[in-house]
C-alpha cells in the first residue's frame, strides 16, 4: 500500500515565532527537523508529506518553503498569512510565488481565537476570495465550539476546498461525543470537505484505552466514508502519546475494520486529490475523485 503522511510539521525553537510552544509539554519545546523524522518515515514506507505551519508568521512559512527545498519527501507546504491583513491577497500572491509551486494551502491557527465565531467575520473575506481564485486549499484548524461557525463560513465559500484538521478535536477527556458528533454530521454534509484521520491520540488522556476512539472514529467513517478521509501523523505533537510508527500501525487497523477495500485511498490517494501537489512521490499516481 502505498503511504501519503498529509500532516506533519518541523519547528526549530530559536527562531523565536513559536509563541504556543512556551504552554506546551516541555517534550516538544525543543527542535524538530528533517534529520528527526526522515529514517522513521522512510522505514514506515512514506512516500511523501505535506508539511503545515506551526506558527502565525509568514517568515516561518518561507522557512518551511527552504525545507521542502532540501528534502524531497515534502510534497508540499501548508502556510499562514494574516487573513485580517488589507493587503491580504497581496501577502497571498507573495507567498504563492516565494514558495514556487510549494505552497498548497493555508491555515490560519483558528482555535487559538477566543471568539468561536472568528470564522464568519466579513474582515476575512478577502482572503477566502483569494484562496479560491488561487486553488489553495484551506486547513481549517478549530475545535469543537467553533465548528458551527466553520460551517457557516463554508456555507459562503462554495469553491473551496476545505479539510478539517484532526476530526475538529473532539473532547475525548471529557466525553465529548454528543457535543462534537452532530457537528461533524452538519459539516460532512458539505460536499468539498475533506477530514484529517489525524490528531486522534493526543485527544486521550494519559492512560485512557484506545478503545475510547471507537465511537469517534465510526461517526468519522460514517459522516465522511473512506473517499474524504485522509490520514496524517501529526509528529512531532503526536510523540506526546505515541511514536511515529505506532499510530501509523494504530489508524491502519482503524480503518481496515470500516473500510477494508479502501486504504489506499485513506492513506495516499485522498491526499494527493485533494492537495494537488506539483511534486510527485515515487509511485505511480492515478487522478482520485474528490471534488
Amino acid at each position: 500500500m502505498h503511504l501519503i503522511d498529509a500532516h506533519q510539521h518541523y519547528w526549530r525553537v530559536d527562531r523565536g515565532d513559536y509563541t504556543w510552544l512556551h504552554e506546551a509539554p516541555a517534550s516538544l519545546q525543543r527542535d524538530f527537523l528533517p534529520a528527526d523524522l526522515q529514517a522513521q518515515r522512510a522505514a514506515a514506507g512514506v512516500a511523501g508529506s505535506v508539511l503545515v505551519q506551526a506558527a502565525a508568521t509568514e517568515a516561518e512559512t518561507r522557512y518551511l518553503f527552504e525545507l521542502a527545498r532540501a528534502d524531497r519527501g515534502i510534497l508540499g507546504v501548508v502556510g499562514w498569512v494574516d487573513f485580517e491583513a488589507p493587503d491580504v491577497a497581496a501577502r497571498i500572491r507573495a507567498l504563492i510565488r516565494d514558495g514556487d509551486g510549494l505552497l498548497l494551502g493555508l491555515r490560519p491557527m483558528a482555535q487559538d481565537y477566543p471568539d468561536p465565531d472568528w470564522l464568519t467575520r466579513p474582515a476575512l473575506d478577502a482572503a477566502f476570495d483569494c484562496m479560491q481564485e488561487q486553488s489553495l486549499a484551506f486547513e481549517a484548524l478549530v475545535r469543537p465550539p467553533q465548528l458551527p461557525a466553520l460551517q457557516r463560513r463554508l456555507r459562503r465559500e462554495r469553491e473551496l476546498r476545505v479539510v478539517l484538521d484532526h476530526a475538529g478535536k473532539p473532547d475525548i477527556v471529557h466525553d465529548g461525543f454528543d457535543d462534537w458528533a452532530p457537528r461533524i454530521h452538519a459539516l460532512a454534509e458539505l460536499p468539498k470537505l475533506c477530514c484529517k484521520f489525524s490528531g486522534l491520540l493526543t485527544e486521550l488522556s494519559p492512560g485512557m484505552p484506545l478503545e475510547a476512539l471507537d465511537p469517534y472514529v465510526d461517526h468519522l467513517f460514517a459522516c465522511f466514508g473512506p473517499g474524504r478521509l485522509i490520514w496524517g501523523s501529526d509528529w512531532p505533537v503526536l510523540t506526546l502519546r505515541d511514536s511515529y510508527a505506532h499510530w501509523l500501525e494504530l489508524a491502519r487497523a482503524l480503518a481496515q475494520r470500516r473500510a477494508p477495500h479502501a486504504l489506499e485511498r485513506i492513506f495516499s490517494r485522498n491526499a494527493l486529490a485533494f492537495y494537488r501537489p506539483q511534486r510527485a512521490p515515487d509511485f505511480p499516481v492515478t487522478a482520485g475523485d474528490i471534488p
